[in-house]
């Protein structure tokens, strides 16, 4: 089992995000030293509501200077949002910073808000998605390429920049929806699995899946991430105490955002804290905390965990705290899964 971190730098309004980058460091050396595998961060343009973050390519960017020797990847750049070759010539960059340990990910993304502002029009975002794709990793291959739409056109063009990872950085997928996690399946080296869904809409997805790859003729990923929203302390009363009320708050930020618009209907973060938790996020003590996580390598066959332990208004230390407690003994535990 490969244990990533995520981290997001997504704060409050009137909070310094000088000093709230200061914290995201002190987080990623916390797990870097303590042998943690990974480091992801997330991507939203004009974040609505009493929060804001920073853009994905600089702010992970600079945390790969504080990695070492951890995996570094996108967790996810909204592919849509951007031109393919902004893409292509800014991942193979980050490919390289990364000396060729990256992950490319990428998803379809929910808001209209971020839809609207980048021309991004209904009916189209699928195509879009697709054909991006394609033209990304045709230029990675070298090849000259022809491509023409209402943001790019392309004219038998070659990328000299090229990746360190050849053909390409592994391609992980995010998908919420069944037609998403299908697509993921056909289109992907793996699908990152998302931290909103309940274990039994995972469980029902993944046989989706499975059979999409067995329809393209291909295998089953060697490594199959999942994220998870996971907060360890002494004990369960603890963990809900310190971070249920920032937890709760990301969520319904969520819902008022639709990202469960964008999952399926039996998904709804429209409810009170305790039923929401129920199936879906882990808190409590270290062994709580295994317990909890154990269906996804049990059934689910997850072996890569990128957890999120720290959330908008959520004191450093607090995060800080659960980091060295899952190093101590969650961590330990879950290597010999």
């Amino acid at each position: 089992m490969k244990i990533g971190l995520f981290t997001t730098n997504q704060q409050y309004l009137d909070t310094d995000m000088v000093g709230a980058l200061e914290a995201q460091y002190a987080m990623v050396r916390l797990a870097r030293d303590r042998g943690w595998d990974s480091l992801f961060t997330g991507q939203h343009y004009l974040n609505e509501g009493n929060n804001k973050q920073l853009q994905i390519v600089p702010f992970l960017s600079r945390l790969m200077a504080e990695a070492g020797e951890m995996t570094v990847g996108m967790g996810v750049l909204l592919l849509n949002l951007h031109n393919p070759v902004y893409v292509a010539e800014t991942v193979a960059s980050m490919d390289i910073l990364a000396r060729g340990n990256f992950v490319f990910g990428v998803g379809l993304g929910y808001r209209e808000v971020e839809f609207d502002a980048f021309g991004v029009r209904k009916g189209q975002r699928v195509k879009r998605f697709e054909a991006y794709l394609d033209v990304i990793q045709r230029l990675w291959r070298g090849e000259a390429v022809t491509y023409e739409n209402e943001m790019c056109k392309l004219d038998a063009v070659r990328m000299n920049i090229r990746p360190v990872q050849q053909p390409r950085p592994p391609l992980w997928i995010a998908a919420n929806n069944d037609a998403a996690v299908r697509r993921a399946a056909r289109l992907g080296d793996a699908w990152m699995i998302n931290p909103h869904s309940t274990v039994e809409t995972v469980r029902r997805q993944l046989a989706l899946y499975r059979d999409e790859l067995a329809k393209a003729d291909k295998p089953l990923p060697s490594e199959l991430p999942s994220i998870k929203e996971v907060f360890c302390a002494k004990d369960r009363a603890t963990a809900l105490q310190v971070a249920g009320p920032y937890l709760f708050g990301k969520y319904q930020d969520y819902a008022k955002w639709g990202q469960d618009d964008a999952m399926p209907a039996s998904e709804s973060f429209n409810q009170e804290f305790d039923s929401l938790l129920q199936d879906r996020f882990v808190l409590g003590s270290p062994e709580d905390c295994y317990e909890q996580l154990r269906p996804y390598w049990e059934e689910l066959n997850v072996n890569h965990l990128i957890i999120r332990t720290h959330w908008a208004g959520l004191p450093l230390s607090a995060a800080l705290s659960s980091i060295r407690l899952m190093s101590d003994e969650l961590l330990p535990a879950l290597r010999k899964v």
